[in-house]
């Protein structure tokens, strides 16, 4: 694991890793799903304290067939939501963890991209933050293109990301780097539970809006969330073929900034 504990020094650690159910929201999957590479990551023996909740998000195609049969294989390791109809990927998450949440299974939910963008070996490097230090609520992945690291991203797409993130953070008056990565893990809290509970009113960007709530919980004070979220530089990222944003989504993303600053942030 990459090290990343020199800004949470002091944190007493915990002996155990956390129990995690990881959301993976999939819609149109089938064709690209690496089924493999999750089987052989839930089939690890070192990852048992870690579960998926594929959520099969009303997919016109073999999605939940594909799911159903990879979840045969590993009993106990994974389980389906299947939402219907379609409802968008945000829906799809929020039902995922509130499912989590409700049954009491796991310490630790989240989300993570069906195209494995982020592999899924980075789960533990996420669960190691939290286990060490308990005053973290949340752990995302930051793509962060730096000597030693394999983030491979389309330009155009970067330089928007780019400009985007920098609005975002301004707005929210939070120096984070990387709101968009689809690699997020939070602690399972009642205050988690409270954000959830009311659905997204973007479809595009809830990671924001999921920010922005928390800090109306806080009112809108950054400071006592800063320290409960730590950005993880992800070693490896690949833009997978196949995604369903495109750069003509980025002018709808910040039409959606703006309803989320005007229902959560103007005061």
């Amino acid at each position: 694991m990459a090290e990343a504990n020199s800004p949470l020094e002091g944190a007493a650690p915990l002996v155990a890793t956390e129990s995690c159910t990881v959301v993976v929201p999939c819609y149109n999957e089938a064709a690209r799903l690496r089924v493999d590479e999750f089987e052989r990551f839930l089939r690890n023996e070192e990852n048992t304290g870690v579960r998926l909740l594929f959520v099969n998000d009303g997919s016109r195609d073999a999605t939940l067939a594909v799911l159903e049969a990879l979840c045969a294989r590993v009993p106990g390791q994974a389980s389906i939501l299947d939402q219907q109809p379609n409802r968008g990927k945000a829906e799809a998450v929020r039902a995922g963890m509130l499912r989590v949440i409700a049954s009491g299974e796991a310490q630790v939910t989240g989300f993570w991209d069906a195209d494995l963008a982020t592999p899924l070996a980075q789960i533990d490097d996420f669960l190691r933050l939290l286990d060490d230090h308990p005053q973290l609520n949340m752990v995302f992945g930051a793509r962060v293109r730096l000597l030693g690291r394999a983030i491979e991203r389309q330009p155009l797409r970067h330089y928007l990301g780019r400009c985007f993130a920098t609005v975002v953070s301004l707005l929210l008056r939070l120096p984070i780097y990387d709101t968009q990565c689809g690699a997020k893990l939070f602690r399972v809290t009642p205050e988690l539970e409270q954000v959830l509970a009311e659905p997204f009113h973007s479809r595009w960007i809830f990671d924001v809006e999921i920010l922005a709530r928390f800090l109306e919980n806080h009112n809108n004070g950054s400071s006592r969330l800063e320290k409960e979220i730590y950005e993880f530089p992800l070693p490896v990222w690949t833009d997978v073929a196949g995604s369903k944003v495109h750069s003509t989504d980025f002018l709808r993303a910040f039409w959606e900034l703006a309803e989320i600053y005007r229902r959560h942030l103007a005061r």
